[in-house]
């Protein structure tokens, strides 16, 4: 049984630096909120003007005056006196596109810019394995992970204990602004689907699969889990648990029941391993 994992973060905003440009990407319906990190000084005869595309007004401050939002984004925008940093709610795709401050006076000076990109939550995936070929030691599995538009498969071979990456094919073209991608993380075969704002993924179990074709049960010599920044990871002689990071190394010895936690909205679960 496939275990489905679907995850979007309803406040994050994903930023990327590119040539100076700061590329912004936004769920759609989302509040964009853009700062000004160059200093303002304003005076008299100079203003602060927010535009989309450079030519389009959104808002305006002047010197000891409250800020201005123009009509076509009255009720949407908010322009903040204190650091003249712009809100604009509920961002559709149309208002993707370039935004620019200005300093205006008898001189243009640009103060801030912008590429905001508004995107849709990716579509959900769905993973196929077909068994293709195989013996009363291995088989070779054929894998398909598609979404809506776009396709890609991967053909796997597994013997008793190990499965291994044969060869990718059958790919159709993605769209741009997703990532579609199939791979091997021990024994289960992960199907992702991605933009900057949000992703799917399902699982499939790959030894199942093997097990039905050769009709024997697999020996499988380690499993993978996250335990909170951890590995944990099964052998014949016990449980081990080992930093990422530091590579130390702790056996707990005995029969261990590892017992899942997850809370609403988490990327990943945590597990706690509990020994008897």
């Amino acid at each position: 049984m496939a275990n489905m994992l679907n995850h979007y973060d309803s406040d994050i905003r994903f930023v990327v630096f590119l040539l100076g440009l700061q590329h912004v990407f936004l769920l759609r319906g989302k509040d964009l909120h853009l700062d000004i990190k160059k200093s303002v000084v304003l005076d008299k005869k100079t203003d602060l003007i927010w535009k989309v595309h450079e030519t389009n007004n959104i808002a305006k401050c002047g010197f000891n005056n409250d800020p201005v939002v123009f009509d076509k984004y009255e009720g949407r925008a908010e322009l903040f006196r204190q650091n003249y940093a712009l809100l604009l709610k509920n961002m559709q795709h149309s208002d993707s596109g370039d935004y620019t401050a200005f300093m205006v006076s008898y001189k243009d000076q640009k103060v801030a810019e912008y590429k905001v990109i508004v995107q849709d939550p990716v579509s959900p995936v769905n993973l196929i394995v077909d068994s293709v070929s195989g013996s009363s030691d291995s088989c070779n599995l054929i894998v398909t992970c598609s979404t809506v538009d776009s396709q890609i498969s991967s053909i796997f071979t597994c013997d008793a204990q190990n499965c291994s990456l044969v060869e990718k094919g059958s790919f159709k073209a993605q769209t741009y602004s997703s990532n579609l991608t199939v791979n091997l993380q021990q024994d289960l075969i992960i199907c992702n689907h991605s933009n900057q704002v949000s992703w799917e993924q399902t699982k499939k179990d790959i030894k199942r699969y093997c097990k039905e074709k050769t009709g024997k049960n697999s020996k499988t010599s380690h499993s993978f889990l996250l335990c909170n920044g951890q590995n944990i990871y099964t052998t014949l002689g016990g449980l081990y648990m080992s930093s990422l990071t530091g590579g130390e190394q702790q056996k707990m010895s005995g029969n261990a029941t590892i017992n899942e936690h997850r809370k609403a909205g988490d990327r990943a679960s945590s597990y706690t391993a509990t020994v008897r």
